[in-house]
């Protein structure tokens, strides 16, 4: 399947050029100057050219014939006495299938057999490694990290169904959370729930920090201290997920710590979920992620003006911005090899400077083939919300009382993992989110 991916490079250059790529996967991190390793994982790029997660690794294309050599470090046995069996060339090119299998210390060799006109190269780091190989080189750092971005923003179908297992997985993870979460239990203790869950499942690698937030730690947008002990009438956010294969879930449910939604609480929680639900019902190829912001954000304020925590019209609070007093991130990413993929800004498309929108990670239209997250929210900050009370422009729009005694609420948001389609989206998110479905489910 990484043959593919490498086709698909191949194919965005130009035919018999003599260049190559280069690229230098990922060596293992130690924590500080100690021999504590911290878990390895694979650089993306590398793992998702070669499907090599191993450290020390590097690979050159050469783009005029399009073979693929594979670099691996030469062990010896005082590495197998402290990290166990070391692979043969032999089994080496077993597993991966390169063209060409060399040692690492023959990359300069290679290369100058090669005599490449340019050496494409993903940073100026690995840019100046092969200059200190040989200052002949040209180097060009730009086209390929353009290139890959544009081979990995497209899913092949391979790369998708790695992703739906990494949702299948997390889905079993978060149901196990919800019906296991008491008032009294500590946050930490739903981590470690939700990855015993991810491991039984033989997924090892969480794809970021998780976030296990009770009350008012669920607004801070990545809270992930995870110590708090849960009350009861807290609500409990949280956004997690696994990588398989290198493929990341990642989705946020918020539901209530006692098993029953609160009326304010309800009343909020399904202000997320009216904009969940416009948003997913208008994802096709060609809607704009900068369109589904805004109809979220649109959709939230006419919630919370139902419930009486803002007033007024609401095409002057969209006007004014006072959506992002509420909604202040994006609503969603691509998703893939990163939880926060590669390409949510294509070159030339700048963000817009305007408060909530400026930090949306994906601006372009959708097209088939591209995985991305939603997951629009409401969140109450006292650091946001108090000096918005006393700004006489902001003010006007709320309803201060309300507000105020919603300080402590903390906040709500929903995420699902969702693939473009020909003519609409896939969901491969399968975990309740009505409210009556949650509170049956956490009945048990």
């Amino acid at each position: 399947m990484h043959n593919q991916h490498r086709e698909k490079l191949f194919s965005l250059f130009d035919d018999n050029q003599n260049g190559v790529v280069f690229i230098q996967g990922a060596e293992i991190m130690y924590r500080y100057d100690t021999d504590y390793e911290f878990p390895f994982r694979q650089e993306s790029n590398f793992w998702y050219l070669t499907g090599v997660n191993e450290a020390e690794c590097s690979l050159v294309l050469d783009l005029k014939k399009e073979e693929y050599h594979l670099f691996v470090p030469e062990r010896d046995a005082q590495y197998a006495v402290w990290h166990g069996y070391v692979k043969t060339k032999e089994q080496y090119q077993e597993e991966y299938q390169p063209d060409h299998l060399h040692y690492r210390n023959d990359i300069l060799k290679v290369l100058n057999e090669l005599k490449p006109e340019t050496v494409y190269c993903i940073d100026d780091e690995q840019a100046e490694f092969v200059e200190d190989l040989n200052r002949g080189f040209n180097v060009e750092t730009e086209a390929l990290v353009d290139a890959l971005t544009y081979c990995r923003v497209l899913k092949t179908e391979w790369e998708l169904d790695q992703l739906r297992e990494a949702c299948r997985v997390n889905d079993l993870a978060y149901l196990e959370v919800m019906r296991s979460i008491k008032p009294g239990m500590y946050e930490y203790e739903m981590k470690a729930i939700f990855n015993k869950v991810q491991i039984e499942n033989g997924l090892m690698q969480d794809a970021y920090n998780g976030i296990f937030a009770s009350g008012v730690n669920a607004s801070i947008l990545h809270y992930v201290v995870n110590n708090s002990k849960i009350k009861d009438g807290d609500l409990f956010l949280m956004d997690s997920g696994f990588e398989c294969n290198g493929y990341a879930s990642d989705y946020t449910r918020t539901f209530p710590a006692n098993g029953k939604y609160t009326d304010i609480q309800k009343g909020i929680y399904n202000s997320v979920l009216a904009g969940m639900d416009k948003v997913l019902d208008s994802i096709k190829p060609g809607v704009k992620m900068e369109d589904l912001h805004l109809l979220a954000a649109r959709t939230m304020m006419e919630g919370l003006k139902d419930m009486g925590v803002v007033k007024g019209n609401v095409d002057d609070m969209m006007e004014e911005n006072i959506f992002a007093l509420f909604f202040p991130h994006g609503l969603g990413h691509f998703l893939g090899l990163d939880t926060h993929d590669v390409g949510g800004y294509p070159k030339g498309v700048d963000r817009i400077e305007r408060p909530g929108i400026k930090f949306l990670r994906a601006r372009r239209e959708l097209l088939p083939g591209m995985v991305v997250t939603i997951e629009p929210g409401i969140y109450f900050v006292p650091a946001v919300l108090e000096p918005a009370i006393a700004d006489p422009e902001k003010n006007q729009f709320l309803n201060t009382e309300k507000v105020e005694s919603l300080l402590g609420f903390g906040g709500v948001r929903i995420e699902d993992d969702i693939i473009v389609t020909e003519d609409g989206m896939e969901n491969m998110t399968n975990v309740p989110k009505e409210v009556g479905e949650i509170e049956d489910l956490m009945k048990g």
